[in-house]
């Protein structure tokens, strides 16, 4: 299995630098040069690479043959050498890439331009937003996750009212990585409570690759086991319901450039002023919270218990509100 089918529904903001490691980075911008500007020598390449974001200690031969052996292993390309064309390199499988949708992504979202001097320059001007927390275990769970072995977690959960703080230890199998709301979280089967789990990466506290190695099941799908939610919780008990908003003025187009969920669609409401969305999927908290980041320009009209519940967040808010500015008298 290649690397990036491990990854599934990264976010679309996040730090150029701080969402993968350079290595990978490091691959797509090879990968990147020999699509759009080959087939060149290494030669050629190793030039160009003197002008990109990664030419400390420039590329030598050997380092140019690993990464071509990691490209390989993440998108499933290969890079040849056509030796009767002045030793030039190609992609000889670029059709493996209309296969692979995250790896089109990958190359869209982080490809780096040609004249990365004048990018360098605007760098001040070109503001992106971080995930702060937990991206220095992507690359030990990521190489788990290809080597198939277990890590040990030590890990620091927050439950209650107050947020009191339990250290955890955990032996996990890495099924899967999946950022949302900016943080990344691990998707994996737990020893200790025999079942699957996700936990957030910025609350791990120390992490440790073991020799233990697990089979990966067979039937597994990490965009089926997301599919039926927004965001990262997953109940198996929770029904999958019809759930049907109004939305009004913007957010409309908002919705319809940006679905809240792959199930979206959309009625044939000729009100000028609301248009309404249905879905398909499970009420999670992640939905709900959702739905009120979205303040008046939205309202749920079915399921009645999905309305309740936002009529009750709603009513907790205006208290909150109420209560403060009566304090102020």
């Amino acid at each position: 299995m290649f690397f990036a089918e491990y990854i599934c529904n990264f976010a679309f903001e996040p730090n150029i630098i701080t969402m993968i490691s350079k290595t990978y980075l490091r691959y797509i911008w090879l990968l990147d040069t020999i699509l759009n500007l080959g087939p060149l020598t290494y030669e050629e390449i190793a030039l160009l690479w003197e002008v990109s974001p990664y030419k400390k200690g420039g590329l030598p031969l050997r380092t140019f043959h690993e990464h071509r052996k990691g490209i390989k292993e993440m998108f499933g390309i290969i890079i040849e050498c056509n030796k009767s064309k002045g030793y030039t390199y190609y992609v000889k499988n670029p059709e493996v890439l209309n296969n692979n949708k995250l790896g089109k992504w990958l190359l869209k979202q982080y490809s780096v331009p040609q004249d990365f001097t004048t990018y360098a320059r605007m760098r001040d001007r070109i503001l992106l937003e971080e995930i702060p927390h937990g991206t220095s275990y992507l690359d030990p769970i990521i190489e788990a996750m290809q080597s198939n072995v277990e890590l040990l977690v030590d890990y620091q959960r927050y439950e209650g009212e107050q947020g009191e703080e339990h250290l955890q230890i955990f032996h996990i199998q890495p099924y899967a990585l999946k950022v949302f709301n900016r943080r990344w979280y691990l998707l994996g089967f737990f020893k200790e409570i025999d079942g699957l789990r996700i936990i957030a990466l910025d609350r791990i506290l120390a992490l440790k690759m073991l020799t233990n190695s697990f089979t990966l099941p067979e039937d597994f799908d990490a965009r089926k086991y997301f599919a039926n939610v927004v965001g990262i919780f997953v109940n198996k008990d929770l029904p999958i319901t019809n759930v049907k908003i109004r939305a009004y003025g913007i957010q409309a187009e908002y919705l319809r450039s940006t679905p809240l969920h792959k199930s979206q669609s959309e009625g044939n409401s000729k009100h000028g002023e609301f248009a309404e969305f249905t879905y398909r999927l499970c009420i999670t908290p992640e939905l709900v919270s959702l739905l009120l980041a979205m303040g008046d320009k939205v309202e749920v009209q079915e399921p009645e218990s999905l309305r309740e519940e936002m009529k009750k967040r709603i009513s907790n808010m205006f208290n909150f509100y109420n209560k403060r500015n009566y304090e102020n008298y």
